[in-house]
C-alpha cells in the first residue's frame, strides 16, 4: 500500500518542472519530490543547493527517490528556467495600495485552464521557506501566482503549496472533457527573453520617473503574458515595441 506503480507519468507532465529556489529544510525538499510525483510530474530544478541530500530528505521523498537523482541544479533563477517558455512566480505577499503594482496575482483555479494543451515548458518558481521570492527574482517571472488562504495565517508550508498547484494542472490536464481541438504553442524561450529586453529597453528610455520604471516594466509584461501570446503575436507586438523604444532613445547617435 503506497507504493509506486510502474507505469508512465502523464504525457503533459513533460510540460511542467518545478523549481526551488534557495530551499532551506532538507525535509521541504524530500516532500517535494514526493508531491510532485503523485500528480504525475518528475522534474524537479532546484537552485542554490548542490544535490547531496541528506537521509531525511531521502525519506521524506519515500518512493519519489528517482526525482531527487534527476533533479536538476543551478546557480541562479536565470539559469533554472532559460528554456522554458512561461515562467510563473509563487508567493503568498500581499501588497496593497502603491506596492499592488508589483504583484499581478493569478490564482491556481484560473491558469491550468488557460495553460491546457499547450506546447512549450512552464515553470512554477518557488522561493526559501522564510522569505519567498525576492523582489528581483519576481522579476524574472512572466506571471505571479497566489493561492488564496485565511488573511490571518496567509504563509503555506513549501510542500503543500506545491501540492495545490501540482493537483489544479493535474486535474485539468487529466480530464478529458475539457480537451481542446486544436493545441497552441506558447513562446519560443528565445523570444519570450528577447521580448523582455525590448520591453525593459522600451521602459529604461522612456521619460519617466526612475522609481516608477520597475512597475511599469513588469506591469506591461505580465498584462501581455496574461493573454498566453504566440510566437507570431509576439513578432508584431516587437515591432511596436522596438519602434517605441527607438522613439524614446534620446542618447547620441
Amino acid at each position: 500500500m503506497g507504493g509506486r506503480l510502474e507505469i508512465d507519468t502523464p504525457a503533459e507532465s513533460e510540460k511542467v518542472t518545478i523549481v526551488l529556489i534557495d530551499p532551506k529544510y532538507d525535509g521541504n525538499i524530500g516532500a517535494v519530490a514526493r508531491t510532485i510525483l503523485n500528480f504525475g510530474i518528475k522534474e524537479l530544478r532546484v537552485v542554490g543547493r548542490d544535490g547531496n541530500w541528506s537521509d531525511e530528505a531521502r525519506n521524506r521523498a519515500k518512493h519519489a527517490q528517482q526525482i531527487l537523482e534527476n533533479c536538476m541544479h543551478f546557480e541562479s533563477i536565470n539559469q533554472a528556467v532559460e528554456d522554458c517558455s512561461l515562467v510563473i512566480g509563487t508567493s503568498g505577499k500581499r501588497e496593497i495600495g502603491d506596492k499592488i503594482s508589483f504583484r499581478h496575482f493569478v490564482t491556481p483555479e484560473e491558469l491550468p485552464k488557460r495553460l491546457q494543451r499547450v506546447e512549450g515548458k512552464v515553470a512554477f518558481v518557488f522561493g526559501p521557506e522564510d522569505i519567498g521570492l525576492t523582489n528581483d527574482q519576481l522579476h524574472e517571472c512572466d506571471l505571479l501566482l497566489t493561492i488564496p488562504t485565511w488573511e490571518g495565517y496567509p504563509i503555506l508550508n513549501l510542500s503543500h503549496a506545491v501540492s495545490i498547484i501540482c493537483y489544479s494542472w493535474y486535474s485539468i490536464n487529466s480530464d478529458k472533457d475539457h480537451a481542446e481541438t486544436q493545441e497552441s504553442r506558447l513562446l519560443d524561450p528565445e523570444l519570450r527573453r528577447v521580448l523582455r529586453s525590448e520591453v525593459s529597453r522600451l521602459v529604461r528610455n522612456m521619460p519617466t520617473k526612475e522609481h516608477k520604471k520597475q512597475g511599469i516594466e513588469e506591469t506591461i509584461i505580465r498584462v501581455i503574458m496574461r493573454g498566453l501570446p504566440k510566437n507570431d503575436e509576439i513578432h508584431r507586438l516587437l515591432g511596436v515595441i522596438s519602434q517605441a523604444a527607438d522613439s524614446f532613445d534620446i542618447s547620441e547617435p
